[in-house]
């Protein structure tokens, strides 16, 4: 079996951000599916291409067997109009598939949906192709564009991405979504109950090496590593550094955010107006590397905007890799689903409340390293047993069996793999 995954936001372990169709990929070559990414040269988080293969439109290249199509579009600033110039031009650059000339035909087609556009583009490239339509949900358009980005129902981008939303949903063979509570969303733009799959994000244990107890000294270190953008709700992070260096400078905690986003410079520029001298702005790390920088922290911290765009439930994965490398975390959240509460692994607090955090932040700091580790403990096991990639790329071939109407092989044994 041969499977497309169209996502333009894909990346290698080599590049900073989230990995999971290259590690769901690696999975499924366990069962003989071959897979190739067609993805965007534009990397997500810097907004700029991340790719060096000179002015040709699109390029192949295959990193641990798993093969990648990099389509080359336009790189932007902000989230405007050149961001959405950028969109256009990857589903255009999709739909033509100049590319597919030297590939075999797919059996399958799976469109991922940080934008609706590209999975447009795959849509029809099924139709073409004659196969079967999968449609990965990440992010809820347009809900995310009116609840995030404070856009009015009635606009026309709005009406537009609904009415591509409904398209798809109907035109999907099966419907995968990381969002555990999304399904009556779902049936009620027009998708049918037996299409839709939950596969949340997950981590790779393959890149992570068994956690180790904290010995670093110090001060005591929140790290945040992940996404900068609006969303993430970064003001509140600093509003709770800020707090706890005039309340508890005793407790001498340092914050340190990793990675980049539209609000980065923003956030810089805050912390040194504001005299944050306990908060640490750090570059993106490489999904390969990023494992040993999260186990120099003590703690971690995940904070969401107060919205009702939550109430389907949320799945993060920045906050499976935090619990796998056995840190305990702050979680400020009003989203149903808690994986921090299932697993005990932390402590929750109100979402986007700055005197919540701190003092989520301030209880951790005062327990025993004893007692933060067992709960780091807990959420390391928590994400074994029900969040790491190969238990999840069992449950997406299981997807792709029932699409195609094929049994797929049994497991083979992939070179690399941690037995």
């Amino acid at each position: 079996m041969h499977l497309w995954i169209i996502n333009p936001y894909a990346i290698t372990p080599n590049m900073a951000g989230m990995t999971r169709h290259y590690s769901l990929a690696r999975v499924l070559k366990q069962y003989g599916i071959d897979v190739t990414i067609i993805t965007s040269d534009v990397h997500y988080l810097t907004r700029r291409s991340a790719r060096s293969y000179g002015a040709a439109p699109y390029h192949f290249e295959e990193i641990e067997g798993v093969s990648f199509l990099w389509i080359d579009v336009p790189g932007y600033t902000l989230n405007s109009w050149g961001r959405v110039k950028s969109m256009l031009a990857f589903a255009a650059r999709v739909y033509r598939k100049a590319w597919a000339v030297s590939m075999d035909e797919p059996d399958v087609v799976l469109a991922s949906s940080p934008h609706m556009f590209g999975a447009w583009a795959a849509a029809r490239l099924a139709r073409v192709y004659e196969v079967p339509f999968i449609l990965e949900v990440r992010d809820l358009w347009p809900e995310s564009l009116v609840q995030i980005g404070g856009y009015v129902p009635g606009h026309p981008a709005v009406r537009l991405l609904e009415y591509l939303e409904r398209y798809l949903y109907r035109k999907a063979d099966a419907i995968v979504t990381l969002l555990p509570g999304a399904s009556d969303h779902f049936i009620e733009k027009g998708a049918q109950p037996d299409q839709i799959h939950w596969i949340p994000n997950g981590v790779d244990l393959n890149l992570i090496d068994q956690p180790v107890f904290p010995h670093q000294p110090g001060p005591f270190t929140v790290m945040y590593a992940g996404a900068h953008g609006i969303a993430n709700a970064l003001d509140a992070v600093l509003d709770a550094a800020a707090l706890l260096a005039q309340e508890a400078p005793d407790l001498d905690v340092q914050f340190r955010l990793i990675g980049d986003g539209v609000e980065k410079c923003r956030l810089a520029q805050r912390v040194e107006d504001e005299r944050l001298y306990n908060v640490q702005l750090e570059p993106p790390v490489p999904k390969a590397a990023i494992y040993k920088k999260l186990s120099a922290a003590d703690a971690f911290i995940v904070n969401m905007k107060r919205s009702s765009l939550y109430r389907h439930g949320i799945s993060f994965n920045k906050l499976f890799d935090y619990m796998a490398v056995a840190r305990p975390v702050v979680f400020a959240s009003n989203a149903p689903n808690n994986p921090i509460a299932e697993a005990d692994a932390g402590v929750t607090v109100e979402a986007d409340n700055p005197r919540s955090l701190a003092d989520g932040v301030r209880q951790l700091a005062r327990m025993s390293a004893q007692e933060r580790w067992q709960m780091g403990l807990r959420g390391r096991r928590y994400v074994e047993q029900g969040y790491n990639m190969t238990v999840l790329g069992q449950r997406l071939k299981t997807v792709l069996e029932a699409a195609t109407g094929s049994k797929i092989a049994v497991e083979k044994s992939v070179p690399g793999d941690a037995a």
